[in-house]
């Protein structure tokens, strides 16, 4: 992997030098835009409004409109300058419990690596946040924006869960959200069901399967061979026949895994 940000790392008084390694990989299949009639690709070009020319990268810069018609360009230097501490420091600014940081704000994982002589702070940073349960609340600048975050251990390696700020979460205004209260043997029902259907979470159990059935039908159509469809087309269940569904899927569970036991 290679870094995607160099600076450090700051709680209280102590800064250690870290870098930052997206923690995410792509998925899915590569899929080129194409003209419909011949199938030539389509590219992105970067126009110029005024004259209707391709703009070369090394020609564009980044602007900003304070009035109509008017800009005034920002360089690399000036998103620095603006403040270079910020810039360099991924600022702990206190500490919380994981639990008190609601999962919808949760927007992208980095990794974070100790530099060369700064182990000694990294580890006493990630045991002492193992053992307090606690993660680091930060604020740090990526990009030319500035970012929320959190500071945690997994396993062996703190990571830098960067977070959307109150303000970019919409809420659900407007949304038809019921109220009426179902029966509890409905409830009760869901809930044999949950406990049956309950396992420790492993993600490696998972993968993209939808790429792989999409990748056996490009394999299909490139062999001149017709796709075959797979898979039905859901019915939503009707309030009315809610029970029988509950039933019918709590006996599949039954039938198709053991009892689930708590370690």
């Amino acid at each position: 992997m290679r870094p995607i940000w160099t600076g450090a790392l700051g709680f209280g008084l102590v800064t250690l030098p870290v870098q930052l390694y997206s923690a995410t990989a792509g998925t899915g299949l590569d899929l080129d835009l194409l003209h419909k009639n011949d199938l030539s690709p389509i590219r992105y070009a970067r126009v110029c409004r005024k004259d209707g020319k391709e703009i070369p990268y090394e020609d564009i810069v980044r602007g900003y409109e304070y009035s109509d018609g008017d800009y005034v360009v920002l360089t690399e230097s000036d998103f620095k300058n603006a403040n270079v501490r910020k810039t360099q420091l991924i600022d702990v600014v206190s500490f919380t419990s994981e639990s008190e940081v609601d999962p919808i704000y949760s927007e992208k994982p980095y990794y974070l690596e100790p530099i060369e002589g700064s182990e000694k702070a990294y580890v006493i940073l990630r045991e002492a946040l193992k053992k307090s349960k606690k993660v680091g609340v930060a604020k740090f600048v990526l990009r030319e924006r500035e970012h929320l975050g959190i500071v945690k251990p997994v396993g062996n390696v703190l990571v830098l869960d960067q977070l959307r700020f109150a303000s970019e979460v919409k809420a659900p205004k407007g949304l038809k959200i019921p109220e009426r209260e179902p029966s509890g043997k409905e409830i009760n029902m869901a809930l044999e069901l949950i406990g049956e259907l309950t396992e420790h979470f492993k993600p490696e159990k998972f993968h993209d399967t939808y790429t792989e059935e999409l990748e056996e039908m490009i394999d299909l159509k490139a062999k001149g061979k017709k796709p075959i469809q797979k898979g039905k087309t859901i019915e939503t269940t009707k309030s009315r026949d809610l029970m029988e569904a509950l039933k019918a899927s709590l006996e599949k569970a039954r039938k198709g895994r053991p009892q689930y036991h708590e370690a």
